[in-house]
């Protein structure tokens, strides 16, 4: 379907109970498809996992910036952190993403990682996005096939048959989604979203402190 998430995070992500488990992705609020709709350019998500160029107020991918919240969500899991937060001021918001849009990380010397995971961090954490690995590049790197379950390998059985987990049409999805926009109204730009969404622009180009932001909470800046 071609469908760019946008808030991909931790929270976000869930595991089903089978033997290789499988990841599920929920909260699809704002999500777009490039069937569907038009090439992003809102800066909406959360962000301690936002990608820079989101927050240039341009067109962009919206499928290469969820590669970057990816990689965020794979630092957190690592090292238990939020790799752009400043560890001694991480409440900044300001720092977070000043530290966002000049690629400012680091994994600290007690987290033991191994080279081809600090690898894919750094052709992950890339500000061209242009130039930050893909998904596909990601499914054939080292790290991400090291101890990869068989079925999961490309050209592997991966089908599943149980009644639990069923299927949906392409057909079906997109009527649901249809559906869903007709029903749901969004709130004009500015107006504060459910879970700590907040107006970006309004927020750094502002006088506020902006020290008690937390940066892993939602935000939404539609142009």
């Amino acid at each position: 379907m071609q469908i760019c998430h946008r808030d991909l995070k931790l929270e976000n992500t869930l595991l089903d109970g089978s033997t290789a488990p499988r990841v599920k992705i929920c909260d699809f609020g704002y999500s777009k498809s490039s069937v569907l709709h038009s090439q992003p350019k809102s800066t909406v998500g959360t962000p301690a996992y936002i990608a820079p160029e989101v927050l240039s107020k341009k067109e962009y991918d919206g499928k290469i910036a969820d590669v970057w919240s990816c990689g965020v969500t794979l630092y957190v899991m690592l090292v238990g952190a939020y790799p752009f937060e400043d560890p001694d001021d991480p409440k900044n918001f300001r720092k977070t993403i000043g530290r966002i849009l000049t690629v400012h990380y680091s994994i600290p010397d007690y987290v033991r990682v191994s080279m081809d995971c600090k690898h894919l961090l750094s052709r992950i954490f890339v500000e061209n996005p242009g130039k930050r690995i893909s998904i596909p590049e990601i499914k054939s790197h080292p790290w991400f096939l090291k101890n990869l379950p068989m079925e999961l390998k490309e050209g592997g059985n991966w089908e599943s048959h149980d009644v639990n987990n069923p299927s949906q049409s392409l057909e079906e999805v997109q009527s649901i989604i249809q559906e869903a926009m007709k029903t749901t109204e969004v709130p004009k730009g500015g107006e504060l979203f459910p879970g700590g969404s907040m107006d970006l622009d309004d927020d750094l180009d502002g006088d506020e402190d902006l020290e008690d932001v937390a940066s892993s909470g939602d935000f939404v800046c539609p142009l």
